[in-house]
């Protein structure tokens, strides 16, 4: 039987063709549905996500009232940072049932708190109607996102690409990172268009709550079609061979895959620059330069268009090129040379100006985003696959992507708004160092586990059968 090291990314050199032991005609249509699911769901997911920061301007003196609009904004995204405190626990303790259970289980269920918790932000009762009671919620929310995205990343990474063809897990992987510049994209729009379509005193009283209460349905769809997808071909291989508790894999995990861990953390750090700009960059331009929130949310929509376009292109083209000679790498060093005078320019006057900022940091971003899930996922083999990208993910996006626009805020506050280029350009410059360590995963085998029809796998599945001939096992399953 194979180790977990021996298992990732080894070529099949036993002759046997790689099956997943379904016929290959059956599986293309439910590929399809699987790969739906996938990326619809990951869209409602982090739509729901990024809705709170760029609306937090609007809702703050309604719910976290104070003397200084300052002081309610501040307040405002101090609640969003518990979400992301949440999401290290999440991952670490939810990560492993995934590695147990599936993949498919974990999805349902996160994506079932993320719209709940996305209602209940909409429909809460402002302070003046409901006093303390408003805070709370809006506290008891944004745990209740944390918990959801905490388990939702690593899983769809892993559900992505143990879904795609062997030659084309960069593009499948890219889905993913695809469907989060839509969600970004379509909360960016929403907020622009309540921004734009009310008046200041119908925003403030109920008009913000709109793009909440969408989100929230948007959630039950993503339901249905996460209910009715399949788990991995290549989950249901490991798990006939590993019956490991959760607790035992996330040991195995530490003991045996310490250099991916770290690998992983690197390449998910970035993300202070993604919440940046996703969430504050509109927010920055208003406090610096006096731009009108809702023309900088338009300007936003057109950079995102960007990126939804950057991402699955540049995952497909890590299938023929390779994954870490160009992204990663590239990526990061056009962070490095562009945050600077990107914000400086915003000095500048104009909403073209704007746009061309917000374009110009989404590009760089694009690239390092298409490829990173692809990189994560095959630096671990199946059995604890999503506790190593969890791990390592959820742990940087607390530290890095969470405080990002609390940070941010900080530095406008105290006259330095600079420093948040400056703050950007050490986290992406530290990770590129680390770019230079990974292994080239886009040459790997066909496989990065054992498959279906294998002899271990077909024994795994006597021993929980209880079927006494190794003979029949293998009839049966032709």
């Amino acid at each position: 039987m194979k180790t977990s090291k021996e298992a990732v990314g080894s070529p099949d050199t036993s002759g046997r063709p790689d099956t997943s032991g379904r016929p290959e005609t059956s599986t293309h249509p439910r590929r399809t549905l699987n790969m739906v699911a996938g990326t619809i769901g990951h869209f409602v997911e982090w739509y729901d996500w990024y809705i709170y920061g760029l609306l937090a301007a609007v809702f703050s003196s309604q719910i976290f009232p104070s003397d200084s609009p300052f002081a309610s904004l501040i307040a405002a995204l101090l609640t969003y940072a518990v979400g992301f405190v949440v999401r290290p626990l999440s991952g670490i303790i939810i990560s492993p049932l995934a590695d147990r259970f599936g993949r498919r289980v974990i999805l349902t269920l996160s994506i079932s708190g993320m719209a709940l918790g996305s209602l209940l932000i909409g429909l809460t009762p402002s302070f003046a109607t409901i006093g303390y009671a408003a805070p709370v919620l809006f506290l008891v929310a944004r745990i209740l996102q944390g918990i959801s995205a905490g388990s939702e990343g690593q899983s769809a990474i892993a559900f992505m690409v143990e879904h795609a063809p062997a030659n084309r897990r960069g593009l499948f992987g890219s889905f993913t990172n695809m469907a989060s510049g839509l969600a970004t994209l379509a909360a960016t729009g929403a907020a622009a268009m309540v921004t734009s379509s009310f008046s200041t005193a119908d925003l403030a009283a109920w008009g913000w709550r709109i793009p909440f209460v969408v989100g929230g349905f948007l959630g039950i769809v993503g339901l249905i079609l996460r209910a009715r997808a399949e788990e991995t071909p290549e989950f249901e291989a490991e798990a006939l061979v590993d019956q490991k508790s959760a607790a035992a894999r996330l040991m195995d995990l530490l003991r045996e895959h310490p250099k991916a861990l770290l690998q992983a953390a690197a390449l998910s750090a970035p993300a202070v620059a993604y919440y940046t700009w996703a969430t504050f960059l509109p927010t920055y331009a208003k406090l610096t330069s006096g731009r009108d929130l809702a023309s900088t949310l338009a300007g936003s929509v057109i950079g995102l268009a960007l990126l939804v376009i950057i991402v699955p292109v540049c995952g497909a083209l890590s299938d023929r090129l390779g994954r870490r000679k160009i992204f990663p790498i590239i990526g990061a060093i056009g962070m490095i040379v562009l945050f600077y005078p990107l914000l400086l320019l915003l000095n500048q006057p104009g909403f073209w100006v704007y746009v061309l900022v917000s374009a110009s940091g989404w590009v760089v971003l694009g690239i390092w985003q298409s490829v990173y899930p692809t990189i994560q996922a095959e630096l671990f083999p199946a059995s604890v696959r999503v506790s190593g990208i969890g791990f390592a993910h959820q742990i940087v996006i607390a530290v890095f992507g969470g405080t990002a626009p609390l940070i941010a805020a900080a530095f406008v506050g105290a006259g330095q708004p600079m420093l948040v280029a400056v703050y950007m350009i050490v986290v992406v410059g530290l990770c590129l160092v680390a770019y230079f360590t990974l292994p080239e995963t886009g040459n790997r085998g066909d496989r990065s586990t054992v498959a279906l029809a294998d002899p271990e796998v077909l024994e795994g599945k006597q021993r929980v059968s209880g079927t006494t001939s190794m003979v029949d096992v293998s009839t049966h399953s032709k």
